[in-house]
């Protein structure tokens, strides 16, 4: 929430009150949204036999990483209102570790998804007569595998950050405590570079990649053998609209996390820039990227008519226990 520029301390919160309710209610919705949205995603697959696919599975974990980033947004709503860290008690420094711990294990987990998804969709595409690349029997190791990693990368988080025992009564913040936890042996600005780097950079290049050579041959696919041509036409098709799906969740990660990289890599290694530029610019990249955990679920349900399916059934399903009820 603070960062140091020429000597003097430079708060990242905004000042004016304006800019505190607007952010607070942008981060309250994105939280309501993204609750009920990817709460939804989940039931659904669980639910439907005909979403029970690898690349539905693999939606399904980037979900639930969805749901655990606004769930721990909630400490930064109650700071962004009272610019203070409000929660006391023995849970609360236990708290503070965890809040920035799984917002980002969440975020790097979000992009192995779209990895796996991207694999999946180039297996289904360029090799459609062969075996999947990724079984279904296969996807609860790679899921598994996410968060494990995810987790493991992260876990430096669990030491620097704490909540500083002020005994002049000044406000209490979670901080990162960094050099005091890890020493000079690992320099934060190196450390957060490399996950940017390997776990956004990196990531959408690949996409990128996979996702033309999936384009460039679906525009290039030949009717193989002697298959009925309006059979061929309807999987096309399938595919098609499930691509276009993959591709809006990819675009929807890019546009909502590479500002806040951007600026991650501006306040470590442009030091120069005014105090002015922090307190401006951080809320709104932070609620760009904070926003990407409510817009996936909508794209799924704009985008897909499964998963639209589903959710009328789910509805209907909700409405006759509501009637029972009454």
């Amino acid at each position: 929430m603070y960062t140091t520029v020429n000597g003097s301390r430079c708060s990242f919160l905004p000042n004016a009150k304006a800019e505190k309710v607007g952010g607070t209610f942008a981060f309250c919705l994105i939280l309501v949204v993204s609750l009920v949205g990817n709460s939804f995603i989940g039931i659904i697959v669980y639910k439907t036999q005909t979403l029970r696919k690898p690349i539905n599975y693999f939606i399904t974990n980037m979900a639930i990483s969805d749901l655990v980033f606004p769930i721990f947004l909630v400490p930064w709503i109650i700071v962004l209102c009272l610019d203070s860290w409000l929660i006391s008690g023995p849970v609360d420094q236990f708290l503070c570790k965890l809040v920035t711990f799984f917002s980002l294990a969440s975020n790097i987990v979000s992009a192995q998804s779209l990895v796996l998804i991207a694999v999946d969709r180039f297996g289904a595409v360029v090799f459609p007569l062969r075996s999947p690349l990724i079984s279904s029997k296969l996807c609860p190791f790679f899921i598994l595998a996410t968060w494990i990693i995810a987790m493991a990368v992260c876990s430096p988080y669990l030491i620097a950050f704490k909540l500083p025992e002020y005994a002049d009564g000044k406000v209490r913040l979670c901080v990162r405590l960094w050099y005091e936890a890890t020493g000079e042996s690992l320099s934060y600005a190196n450390y957060s570079s490399a996950l940017i780097v390997v776990f956004l950079y990196v990531p959408i290049a690949l996409l990128v990649t996979l996702y033309s050579v999936i384009v460039i041959k679906l525009k290039t696919q030949k009717i193989p053998g002697e298959q009925p041509v309006n059979a061929v036409q309807q999987r096309v098709k399938r595919t098609r609209n499930v691509l276009k799906m993959a591709i809006a969740i990819v675009l929807g990660f890019v546009l909502c996390w590479t500002p806040w990289s951007i600026f991650t890599l501006l306040s470590m290694f442009a030091r120069d820039l005014p105090c002015s530029f922090y307190s401006i610019y951080y809320p709104i990249v932070y609620c760009l990227s904070a926003s990407n955990c409510a817009i996936n679920p909508c794209i799924c349900f704009s985008l897909s008519q499964n998963y639209r399916q589903g959710l009328k059934r789910l509805l209907k399903c909700f409405n006759g226990v509501q009637d029972r009820v009454n």
